[in-house]
């Protein structure tokens, strides 16, 4: 039975055709090594992963009228042995290209334990140059999405002497004070944010997001914002949050038209409507399911909702806004 969050409103009452439609999954993360444990005791299921993945680019082919699908990050996982990174990473990709139509892709923190950041935009063919992530595309007039790089500043993924890795190191070393930046000890509330496997979008993104919003709002276009980091407390614990998802929240709501931010990274997945009406959706990781269940689904986009038909253990919503 599809499990289901609560709806906003009854859906007999919605019309039924959308404007189009995408496929979601997210952190699929890959090794082929034996199933293991996060931090917390959570079982991660590294090989059965990839075929979660694969009897999603089935359905979402079955569907036959899905315009794209989108990843969310962590392709792989770091306890992918070094040596098999960018062979793994290769034979994920393949997988997703069987789906019949674009896949878009963002970095991830695991992405980033395996493959330095130049390899990971070539190999997920990252629409961007420069070193940077971030990225936007319009599937219909009505709507445009923003790809956030989430790891814009960061403690991995950039080179050792590289000044984002240096910004990274400097925030982490006023922010956390332990010895293993990964731990949140000692941390309070918010403050566990600060974490070395999290990130940052710098100022130059943040000035590139306002452009697009700017822009989007002078075509009356509806933005879906994208981003492997969640945005908002309310939708995922504090650990999983992007650094500076204040200064980044604090752009988007300066323009009514974003309307849903999605994201992946904890694997739990959450939700919430934030202060200002924006639907935070954060998607449930393919890499929890035990062999046998699913965790992936599609997003009818109608003028005025996403309604997310989910599979298994990733739940399904409508995120209804204000046109």
């Amino acid at each position: 039975m599809q499990k289901m969050l609560p709806k906003n409103v009854m859906a007999n009452t919605l019309p039924k055709q959308p404007i189009f439609s995408f496929g979601v999954i997210t952190d699929v993360q890959y090794a082929d090594i034996p199933d293991g444990c996060s931090f917390l005791g959570v079982p991660r299921y590294y090989r059965h992963s990839i075929e979660v993945l694969r009897r999603a680019v089935k359905k979402w082919n079955h569907h036959g009228s899905l315009k794209f699908a989108v990843h969310f990050g962590d392709i792989v996982d770091g306890f992918c042995p070094r040596e098999d990174s960018r062979k793994a990473v290769t034979k994920l990709v393949h997988e997703f290209e069987k789906f019949e139509g674009p896949v878009y892709h963002m970095l991830g923190n695991h992405c980033l334990y395996n493959l330095p950041r130049d390899d990971l935009i070539s190999l997920l063919k990252i629409p961007t140059s420069h070193g940077c992530a971030h990225y936007e595309f319009s599937p219909a007039p009505e709507y445009r999405f923003v790809v956030l790089d989430a790891y814009d500043i960061s403690a991995i993924g950039w080179p050792k002497d590289h000044p984002n890795t240096l910004k990274a190191f400097k925030i982490l070393h006023i922010k956390n004070p332990n010895v293993d930046k990964n731990s949140p000890t000692g941390l309070a509330g918010l403050d566990r944010r600060y974490l070395k496997f999290n990130g940052a979008v710098g100022k130059a993104q943040l000035e590139w997001l306002e452009f697009v919003l700017k822009d989007a709002t002078r075509l009356k276009q509806n933005v879906i914002i994208c981003c492997h980091l969640p945005l908002d407390p309310g939708a995922a614990s504090a650990e999983a949050l992007l650094w500076n998802y204040d200064e980044v929240m604090s752009v988007i709501h300066r323009y009514n038209c974003v309307k849903v931010c999605l994201a992946g990274h904890d694997h739990k997945g959450g939700y919430c409507v934030d202060s200002h009406g924006i639907h935070h959706r954060v998607l449930e990781a393919a890499l929890e399911c035990p062999p046998g269940s699913d965790a992936f689904g599609h997003v009818d986009v109608y003028h005025d909702r996403l309604s997310l038909l989910g599979v298994d253990r990733m739940l399904s919503i409508d995120m209804v806004f204000d046109c």
